[in-house]
């Protein structure tokens, strides 16, 4: 049996792995304006499927209650098979093996397989919270970080498999429907709890691992500039991101190597601790026996955590509780009125882009999840590096000064030039994604670990509020400035109007999120002392 720091370190490559293709909706983007044409639907109705996919979410409560009672891998399979029916009956009907589908009947499939993301998601976060309870922060937002790689992923094996842009839409489903039921099978072993009496891990690990992860969002990045991308065949990004992604297993490979073949280290801490355990009060004190005991673990490159529950809440609460207290209400619309404003752009574009005479949206959407992921990735980072520094922000300070670009974003794009309409997705690709992976953490800080998976769930219903009530705006307004005749509108009016209320909205978001920093300021300020 592996030792049990190689067993978590598996169960974060399992999670990673998992998240990179958990993000099924993220791709929408790139066919959504083929699909339009496939199903013969308007801008509103298509913007009601890019709604149905986040209301999936609203169930999203159901999975953090499954954990509960049932086994992981379990709760994994039930959220494959859901997105296996949800994305595979679509899938079905574009090829005309299903003669008859109703909107209707497409749209509450598509909730069906937004739902099944949650399922998946829910399990990562438990996994992450169970097996890493002393670095829960890092392991949540390095993980989630993948997440936005998703519509990346899917994105080059698409352009591999299915060359003929008229494919395109039917590759997409096919894709979301059996790509995450293969890699939750795959990865179902690797997801074991382990039981710590005291949190270690190997200094290196980590570092290791935002190498590799740093290095994957790099290629991932560039891989998106069209003039980079144009000189290499699909197939090549495909395998490149598959080596990338199976990295992170040469860290629980070194860590069982070190401890089987050499035989040491794991054998030399148990009969440290013996020996220290056995050694009479008179010979040595109590407390001296602790910090003899950490010395010697320290000399052997691992680190002891003294106290296992670093982060410290307010207080454990449930649901009932939670939605009765101000600092939820300000949280939840602070993440409306910044993250899933974000998504409600990125959902949108793909008719964005078209609108600007963009031929290639494909490219934007692979900017923007690339972007994403390092927006997800920087809290980790920084409250790795940084988590004992006076210099480190509490996230809801985070969140404060993420969401100052991200409006100056919005107003950019009314901007006419292709150049601005890259750089505000960058910006908004970012800040959405830096948010989504703070907010993970948030919760735990806010409103304690107990109940979090039925909590967190809860405060991400706001997404699928938010993407009904922005993205029907959008698709309203796109619908009225769409030219005589025409079944599509063309130029940049299509969403100046747009823009301009996301702008205002979002600044709105960023003085609800100041008004939650000076609320909750003498909280962080405690626990930074402490």
């Amino acid at each position: 049996m592996p030792p049990p720091t190689t067993t978590q370190w598996l169960s974060l490559v399992g999670i990673i792995w998992l998240q990179s293709i958990s993000g099924t909706n993220t791709d929408f983007p790139a066919y959504s304006s083929q699909l339009k044409q496939l199903l013969s639907i308007s801008q509103v109705q298509l913007n009601n499927l890019a709604f149905a996919s986040d209301a999936g979410k609203l169930f999203g409560w159901l999975s953090g209650i499954a954990t509960n009672y049932l086994p992981l891998w379990l709760v994994l399979l039930i959220g494959s098979i859901l997105g296996m029916i949800g994305y595979g009956i679509q899938f079905l009907f574009l090829i005309n093996k299903i003669s008859s589908l109703s909107y209707w009947q497409f749209f509450f499939l598509t909730i069906l397989a937004g739902n099944s993301i949650c399922w998946i998601n829910t399990v990562c976060y438990v996994m992450s919270t169970r097996n890493f309870p002393s670095n829960r922060q890092v392991t949540l937002g390095l993980s989630t970080s993948y997440a936005n790689l998703s519509a990346k992923i899917y994105t080059n094996i698409v352009e591999w498999f299915f060359p003929s842009s008229a494919k395109r839409a039917q590759g997409y489903l096919l894709l979301n429907s059996m790509v995450p039921l293969g890699v939750c099978i795959l990865t179902a072993p690797l997801l074991r709890e382990v039981e710590v009496e005291k949190v270690k891990y190997i200094k290196g690990g980590f570092i290791v691992i935002f190498i590799i992860t740093i290095a994957t969002g790099i290629y991932a990045m560039f891989g998106s500039i069209e003039k980079i991308s144009a000189g290499f065949s699909p197939w090549v990004h495909v395998c490149g991101m598959g080596v990338l992604l199976a990295a992170p297993l040469m860290i629980p490979l070194i860590n069982w190597v070190r401890v089987v073949l050499k035989g040491k280290l794991w054998w030399t801490n148990s009969m440290r601790e013996r020996r220290i355990y056995d050694l009479s009060v008179n010979e040595v004190g109590v407390s001296d026996r602790i910090e003899i005991d950490i010395k010697e673990k320290e000399e052997e490159g691992v680190v002891v955590e003294k106290d296992i529950e670093i982060i410290r809440v307010k207080e454990e609460i449930g649901v009932k509780l939670m939605v009765r207290k101000l600092d939820f209400w300000l949280y939840f619309f602070v993440y409306m009125f910044g993250a899933t404003l974000g998504l409600v752009y990125l959902n949108n574009l793909g008719q964005i882009a078209e609108s600007r005479g963009h031929s290639n949206a494909t490219s934007l959407v692979s900017l923007s999840s690339s972007f994403g992921f390092f927006g997800r990735l920087m809290p980790s980072l920084f409250n790795y590096f940084f988590s004992k520094s006076r210099y480190m922000v509490s996230g809801v300070t985070c969140i404060v000064i993420l969401m100052v670009p991200m409006a100056g974003a919005f107003f950019l794009l009314l901007n006419t030039t292709n150049l601005s309409l890259y750089i505000s997705t960058a910006i908004i690709g970012v800040s959405t994604g830096a948010i989504s992976s703070i907010a993970v953490s948030m919760t735990t800080e806010l409103f304690g670990t107990k109940n979090f998976s039925v909590n967190h769930n809860v405060v991400v219903a706001n997404i699928p509020i938010g993407s009904f009530l922005f993205g029907y705006m959008a698709a309203i307004l796109y619908q009225r400035a769409r030219y005589e005749g025409h079944g599509k509108c063309m130029g940049v009016g299509c969403y100046r109007k747009t823009f301009i209320i996301w702008g205002f909205i979002c600044s709105l978001g960023t003085l609800l999120a100041f008004f939650l920093y000076l609320r909750t300021r003498k909280f962080y300020l405690q626990r930074q002392l402490e």
